[in-house]
């Protein structure tokens, strides 16, 4: 089955009402660098584009990012476009591993990990992205001393 996803994804806007159709990212300089220090010393964050349920309490929010400090026992990833028909996020740990962090932790592999985790909803806004998540992301990280951050997109 060969499905046409720009040409989709282009409809689909169209069909919102949207004017002018979605500007793919084309992010010619990559803003990744080699790791500073050593795996075992550094200070790891997770970001991941599934929502805090509505009744969590958010210390730190931008329009839609969240940064907390204590997990919460639930992620919601209902309203998330991702395709529920072949796949499931009933394992949180697959797509917000903290116990396997955790572990690295423990066992010394891994130096610690941020008092912060980092929340960032599928956004369809480059600009909202770029102008607003991002940089709060970034102020929580350095806050932090964050050395490495894994980005986990459903």
């Amino acid at each position: 089955m060969n499905i046409k996803y720009i040409q989709r994804t282009r409809d689909y806007y169209r069909a919102q009402g949207f004017k002018h159709d979605y500007s793919w990212a084309d992010n010619r300089v990559i803003p990744f660098s080699r790791p500073k220090k050593p795996l075992n010393e550094a200070r790891l964050t997770i970001i991941t584009t599934a929502v805090v349920e509505p009744d969590i309490p958010k210390p730190v929010r931008s329009a839609q990012s969240y940064s907390l400090t204590a997990l919460p026992d639930h992620l919601d990833t209902a309203e998330l476009s991702w395709d529920k028909t072949t796949t499931h996020t009933h394992d949180r740990e697959s797509y917000f591993p903290i116990r396997a962090l955790t572990s690295k932790v423990e066992d010394g592999s891994l130096g610690s990990l941020a008092p912060r985790f980092h929340f960032v909803p599928t956004e369809y806004s480059q600009r909202h992205t770029l102008t607003q998540d991002a940089p709060l992301i970034k102020t929580h990280c350095q806050e932090d001393s964050v050395d490495l951050a894994i980005l986990i997109p459903i």
